[in-house]
């Protein structure tokens, strides 16, 4: 297949001096892109629709994950806004769980290899059977001879609900997930593939906990941050992350920005993950769009 079938994300040097293909991953939660309200959400207005395309062509991801996607000719009006500003995703896959407002979805510019949907994941909570409201979406591609796995989540979010604890439905929709990434690595724990998503929670969570890991098993943090100047560890305590700019979400009730959207690389994967082109765009006007960020990963096409 021709190099220039594909967008070139960055150009690396390999061992002989040639040039390294890379590409990017991105994960977004565009907030409600809904275009016929539904339930108490409203339609996505069009100046924030703007903004969402104008956030994803700073990101330029080959490949990127959508939570709070409306239906599905939402997703479609997306993928045509951004083909206009000249960024063709033209692969869509899109998850319909018990969710009847939000889903989770993806655009890519590689085809899909393999599909997976997760939209019957359930789970036990005070005796009651409840269900993983907006499914877990896994597809698999390829670019030349590199393949991986990506994985899109939207955890319960912190807003009280009056048929269980919020806290403990967002634990144990990761449980779910875990089990998921435990299958994938038990088959084979050199795979390529990231977890990534809006997790509603913090790093040091009990639900970000479970799906990171521990052990050979453990997923690897890519935390991008905003190309700012900021660089190197935390000179303060070396095991901290460093200082950087990285929160991903705004939550206006309390004025707190915070980040609880990830990409959680597997030991095979982070081997490929090019750090120093990896980030969180910085666009203007950014929340008119959306209350969260994009989340932005490069990495090489081949494996190490």
């Amino acid at each position: 297949m021709r190099l220039s079938t594909f967008f070139i994300a960055a150009a690396l040097t390999g061992p002989l001096g040639q040039a390294q293909q890379t590409f990017r991953v991105a994960t977004y939660n565009v907030e409600n892109y809904i275009l016929e309200p539904i339930q108490n959400r409203p339609m996505k207005k069009p100046f924030a629709q703007a903004k969402i395309v104008e956030s994803i062509l700073a990101a330029r991801p080959d490949v990127i994950a959508l939570q709070e996607m409306g239906k599905k000719t939402a997703l479609a009006e997306l993928q045509a806004a951004l083909k206009a500003k000249e960024l063709d995703l033209p692969h869509a896959e899109y998850l319909s769980a018990f969710d009847p407002a939000i889903h989770v979805a993806y655009l890519s510019r590689f085809p899909f290899r393999k599909i997976r949907r997760h939209d019957n994941e359930s789970y036990l909570l005070n005796g009651r059977r409840l269900h993983v409201s907006r499914g877990f979406a896994e597809v698999e591609l390829a670019l030349g001879g590199y393949s991986f796995s990506l994985i899109t989540a939207h955890l319960k979010s912190k807003r009280k609900v009056a048929v269980a604890d919020e806290a403990e439905m967002r634990l144990q929709e990761a449980y779910r997930l875990r089990r998921i990434i435990d299958a994938r690595l038990k088959t084979d724990p050199e795979m390529n593939f990231a977890v990534l998503g809006d997790f509603n929670d913090y790093y040091n969570s009990k639900p970000v906990k479970a799906l990171v890991g521990r052990g050979k098993s453990q997923l690897i943090d890519a935390r991008p941050g905003e190309r700012n100047g900021d660089t190197g560890p935390n000179l303060i305590n070396a095991k901290w992350f460093p200082r950087n700019v990285s929160w991903t979400h705004f939550y206006g009730v309390e004025d707190v920005y915070s980040r609880i959207d990830f990409i959680l690389l597997s030991p095979g994967m982070a081997k490929e993950l090019d750090r120093a082109n990896s980030w969180i765009p910085v666009v203007a006007d950014w929340g008119h769009g959306s209350d969260h960020r994009p989340v932005v990963a490069t990495f090489v096409a081949g494996d190490k």
